[in-house]
């Protein structure tokens, strides 16, 4: 751990909070149908969209019309999207006539993107067109992030009203945070990202001549080895930087190509490097922001920007910690690599990015829920690849993707607030409501049904050697982590990967498919049942039993709950995974 790696994370997490109250209160103004200065340029095509689409902008939803319309809108673009990728063979913008895509990982790859996933279990730049790219894919990066958004205003506007059966209009809440928020924010990031090199064409893909040919042998399925020379390699191409933009900005993480954020074309230097960071946080920090506007009560908002912040914190100090160390392994073989391990674990890193800025990046997309990655996971110390697991199995909630972050924590706060009146004998209350059996009952549900997806899927591909097993890159407890890292990922609607694990199987692609179909409906529906019955209750007014919610002392407890949920329900799985890994790495065996 160095100074200048220090400053680096420093750097970026004081970028991020100078930015996120004049963005949050913009999206605030937005969102209660204030006036801003961009008003000029979309007003007029918010109306076109209305007009055409036959929607009365003025109509309020109750929270079961709201949760209908979202679940219908995503089916929707979940079957167009299944659609262009099976007949993409036949359609436009294809030039290395890539075939269409097998139903297994076509619906896998649908379900990932509309539930702002963006798992890849397949290489981009070999499996899909660039219309699939765009028509579909980077549509779903616009469309499932601002759902996400959307969804965090519903569950804020619940919270903000009183004695009120709504909560809003699904259909232009997303129509405003894709024109207010997403489509200028990432016109302008896709053009700075060009600017840095970054591609942006539909040129067919370039053969380039190697300086050193290749010698690659293969064993066939009659066992005989055979020898070929390679003498070239394909460049890819494509429409990449208006892709990358939402990619980030979406905390979406789907990559134009298979590296993602470690591929030179999709992320070239170390200033794009710095804004992808920053542009994965910048949404979902400014959401505490509004929170607090909305709710009227701003030190709220910083309250819990403020436990984020410190789980961020302790989550890039110990995965930085542990990419700094040396491995025991090489000690133990050879003398002689030691001294190079003194500057810790290159492997499976950027050398342009670095220890610091690798162990930064994996952090900030698995507490975020965007599932980009410049470095490999799957090659990170056991206790380095522990930090993206426990960020995403805590819920997503250390700041998380746009807009789910928010109602996920939410969510613990209202779990904060209830255990904050038991332990002071009185009704909890929560800015002016009384949360009772039935909020709670709806947080309960919200909470136990992520780890039910995840344990229950991974303990099943466990026992199931020929369908969960077979596609293991590695043994033991490496192994385990493997697994249980692609369900918590899919689960957690994060979409980073171990990369150890061949998900590109029948069994995966419909099994992961279904967690992220769970992980985000079956979640999202309580969230929003519990943001109804809120709207609908009376303010009552603050005694000396109320605890307030804008102090150090909730924030501290909002941490506690976090971890001790997160801690009581997954550290079994962790302790036979990463935890175990790293005992026995020290013992001198590795997998």
């Amino acid at each position: 751990m160095t100074a200048n790696g220090w400053f680096q994370i420093l750097a970026f997490f004081s970028v991020v909070t100078l930015l996120a109250k004049p963005l949050g209160v913009y999206m605030a103004r937005v969102f209660e149908r204030e006036y801003t200065f961009a008003d000029r340029v979309f007003r007029p095509l918010e109306r076109l969209i209305y007009r055409v689409s036959g929607i009365d902008e003025t109509h309020e939803m109750r929270w079961t019309e709201y949760s209908i319309a979202m679940l219908l809108f995503s089916l929707v673009t979940l079957l167009a999207t299944y659609a262009v990728q099976r007949l993409q063979a036949h359609l436009p913008l294809n030039p290395q006539h890539l075939p269409g895509v097998a139903p297994d990982l076509a619906i896998s790859t649908a379900a990932s993107f509309t539930t702002n996933t963006n798992w890849q279990s397949y290489v981009p730049e070999t499996t899909m067109s660039y219309l699939t790219q765009m028509l579909q894919l980077a549509y779903h990066n616009f469309f499932s992030a601002a759902v996400g958004i959307a969804l965090a205003i519903a569950f804020v506007r619940g919270i903000a009203r009183r004695e009120s059966k709504t909560i809003g209009n699904f259909w232009v809440d997303t129509t405003r945070a894709s024109l207010w928020v997403l489509l200028p924010g990432c016109l302008i990031f896709a053009i700075v990202l060009v600017s840095q090199g970054v591609i942006q064409n539909f040129r067919t893909y370039d053969q380039a001549t190697l300086v050193q040919p290749l010698s690659v042998t293969t064993t066939g399925t009659d066992g005989k080895a055979t020898t070929q020379t390679v003498t070239t390699q394909m460049i890819a191409q494509g429409p990449v930087a208006s892709q990358e933009a939402i990619k980030m900005l979406g905390t979406n993480g789907g990559g134009f190509f298979n590296a993602n954020s470690a591929h030179p074309f999709e992320n070239p230097t170390p200033l794009t490097n710095f804004l992808q960071m920053v542009s994965i946080f910048l949404i979902p920090g400014a959401l505490t922001v509004t929170l607090g506007r909305m709710v009227r009560s701003p030190g709220h908002g910083w309250a819990v920007f403020a436990a984020m912040g410190i789980l961020f914190f302790a989550g890039v100090a110990v995965a930085y910690y542990a990419e700094t160390q040396p491995n025991p392994l090489y000690h133990s073989v050879d003398q002689h690599v030691t001294a190079t391990q003194a500057g810790g674990n290159m492997e499976g890193k950027e050398v342009r990015f670095g220890i610091a800025n690798s162990a930064l990046f994996a952090t900030i997309t698995t507490d975020a829920s965007c599932g980009a990655v410049n470095s490999m996971h799957d090659s990170f110390m056991p206790l380095g690849g522990l930090v993206p697991l426990i960020n995403i199995m805590l819920g997503e909630v250390i700041f998380g993707g746009v807009g789910a972050g928010l109602y996920g924590m939410l969510i613990f706060v209202v779990v904060a607030v209830f255990i904050a009146g038991l332990m002071v004998g009185r009704t909890p209350e929560y800015l002016g409501k009384k949360i009772e059996s039935f909020d709670v009952k709806m947080a309960m549900l919200y909470v136990l049904i992520f780890p039910l997806c995840i344990l229950g899927l991974s303990a099943l591909a466990l026992m199931m050697p020929n369908l969960g097993l077979s596609a293991l890159g590695n043994s033991g407890p490496h192994g385990l982590s493997e697994i249980l890292y692609a369900y918590t990922s899919a689960t957690g609607n994060n979409g980073s990967a171990f990369a150890g694990l061949s998900a590109n199987t029948h069994w995966y692609n419909l099994s992961l498919g279904t967690a992220m179909l769970i992980g985000r409906f079956f979640m999202i529906v309580p969230m929003l049942a519990a943001a109804g019955n809120l709207a609908e209750k009376k303010l009552v007014p603050p005694s000396l039993g109320t605890f307030p919610v804008h102090t150090p002392l909730f924030t501290v407890l909002l941490v506690g709950v976090i971890l001790i949920v997160g801690a009581l329900t997954f550290f079994p799985a962790l302790s036979l995974g990463p935890i175990l890994e790293h005992l026995l790495m020290q013992a001198g065996k590795a997998f």
